[in-house]
């Protein structure tokens, strides 16, 4: 295992900054206050950790709309506080990676204040601008192109108004947009997730998207064409080699991509000879239904589609998605645990999902998210997901002593952290029992995945390597009879199972599921 390296072997953990923990009373979560909370992380058992966007911003889009990407929003504290904070998780033996966000930048940004300022400014052609729009549309709803009255021409923002999309084509803003990698690199971050990394390219002829066949009215106005020609252009993947070039000459560090595509198009970011993004973002199980054949074929799909060599990822859940627990239910939420757990390669945890946190209902009144508010009741909002992690049963769950910015949920005071530290078969016992058996049965890690088996929405999958483990998975709200293998229980979602022997038929309970070592 050791000859894995660390972002090979590691569970990593989400934390959205905003929400974690406030240490200065004004309802927003900040640097010190994910550092006040690392030694969680240590107790849980995690090995890196992934902070979204952190740098000075208007705060249109909550941080990925950047004004300096080599500084620190005063909201979360200053780069004294992020060297304090780097210092402590490595003192800790953890990791810390960033979120880098090259598609676009804030509208206050220097480059785009001096863009936009003449058409003959030698900043111009960082970004994009034409005459005339085309068809193309916002992923938050609406044209993608905003008139600049100053100027007389538009401007594209693949997201808000106020996120202008950089132009990759032009030399000068891949080098200083790599300047500013090599400045994070160089201070000891340990990698970067990539935000959209398969926007940066648009179609250099600017040809108006096709219609989509399958638009109605009821879904937002950006699934009205298929994004054929400002994503996932061809070109994107010499830029994100060249990125993994600048990575590498780094040691171990890590580039990870958030690319929602289909599997085929996915596995493109691996690049020619492995040379593109270390992980592109796996979210397969994230998307897909919620039962044993959805996720045996999700599972299948993806494996069979995985160039030799790559290394595979998983993910359950992000801040731009619906929690786990609210997606199938708290009971089924702890088998989805043992699901990514004992998958091979790199795993992804998303803040609160240690707990069983729920997405938070958010009242008109209350909606933060620049998505909803463009276009209300389409369900683009992203807020339920982000509320303020639970850590106990004080005052607003121990997050601030302010008013939150997000509200909590009704069940916050029995879903914190305190609580189920005390109770041996909560939902972060069983994760931090999980993330050790993990690390104590290497071939969980990398052993040889057998392809996933479905009897009775029952879910089977093997694991090869120094010894056989099979994990078996009962993803429905019903009792299943099912044959056990003559094994030793390492794991159960059921405390009472663990360290038995097990063989023969057996009663799976509702979300029951079971990590066996083969005799």
């Amino acid at each position: 295992m050791r000859d894995l390296g660390w972002w090979k072997r590691a569970v990593v953990y989400e934390v959205y900054p905003r929400s974690f923990q406030d240490s200065n009373d004004d309802g927003i979560g900040d640097l010190r206050g994910i550092s006040a909370r690392l030694d969680h992380l240590v107790e849980l058992g995690v090995d890196a950790v992934w902070i979204a966007p952190i740098y000075p911003s208007p705060m249109a889009d909550f941080g990925y709309d950047v004004a300096d990407y080599c500084g620190i929003d005063p909201i979360f504290g200053n780069m004294a506080d992020f060297d304090a904070l780097l210092d402590e998780v490595h003192a800790r033996g953890l990791r810390l990676i960033l979120d880098f966000v090259p598609n676009h930048t804030s509208d206050q940004h220097p480059w785009f204040l001096e863009s936009r300022s003449s058409r003959d400014n030698p900043k111009r052609d960082w970004y994009i601008w034409r005459d005339q729009p085309n068809n193309w549309t916002s992923n938050f709803g609406g044209s993608a192109w905003e008139l600049d009255e100053a100027t007389g021409q538009y401007y594209y923002h693949s997201f808000l108004k106020e996120q202008p999309d950089l132009n990759w084509r032009n030399p000068a803003v891949k080098a200083a947009m790599f300047d500013v990698l090599r400045f994070w690199l160089r201070k000891g971050v340990d990698g970067f997730r990539v935000d959209v990394m398969w926007m940066m390219i648009k179609d250099d002829q600017f040809r108006d998207n096709p219609p989509n066949p399958s638009y109605h009215p009821g879904l937002s106005s950006n699934q009205r064409f298929l994004p054929l020609y400002n994503t996932n252009r061809p070109e994107v993947h010499e830029i994100v080699a060249e990125m993994r070039g600048l990575i590498d000459e780094f040691p171990d560090r890590v580039l990870i991509g958030e690319i929602y595509l289909p599997i085929a198009q996915l596995m493109t970011y691996y690049g020619k000879d492995l040379k593109g993004a270390n992980l592109p973002f796996n979210f397969q199980l994230l998307q897909c239904a919620w039962s044993a054949e959805a996720a045996a074929q999700a599972i299948a799909d993806y494996y069979e589609a995985l160039p030799e060599g790559a290394w595979p990822n998983w993910v359950l859940g992000n801040h731009d998605q619906p929690r786990i627990a609210s997606r199938v239910g708290n009971q089924l939420a702890r088998i989805a645990a043992m699901l990514l757990l004992t998958l091979p390669g790199t795993l992804t945890l998303y803040y609160g999902e240690e707990i069983g946190m729920t997405d938070v209902p958010i009242s008109p009144e209350q909606v933060q998210d620049p998505a909803e508010k463009n276009e209300p009741g389409i369900g683009q909002g992203r807020d339920p997901e982000r509320t303020p992690m639970c850590w106990d049963g004080s005052a607003h769950a121990g997050f601030t002593t302010g008013a939150p910015w997000l509200p909590l949920g009704p069940d916050w005071g029995s879903i914190n952290v305190a609580v189920q530290r005390e109770n041996d078969a909560s939902m972060l016992t069983l994760h931090q029992r999980l993330i050790a058996l993990r690390k104590s049965h290497p071939t969980l890690i990398s052993g040889r995945l057998h392809k996933p088996q479905v009897e009775k929405n029952v879910l089977r999958f093997r694991r090869s390597g120094d010894e056989e483990i099979e994990v078996i998975l009962n993803m429905t709200r019903e009792e299943i009879s099912a044959p056990l293998p003559r094994s030793t229980v390492l794991a159960g979602t059921r405390l009472d199972r663990e360290g038995k022997i097990a063989g023969g038929d057996s009663t799976l309970h509702p979300g029951e599921g079971l990590v066996l070592l083969l005799s």
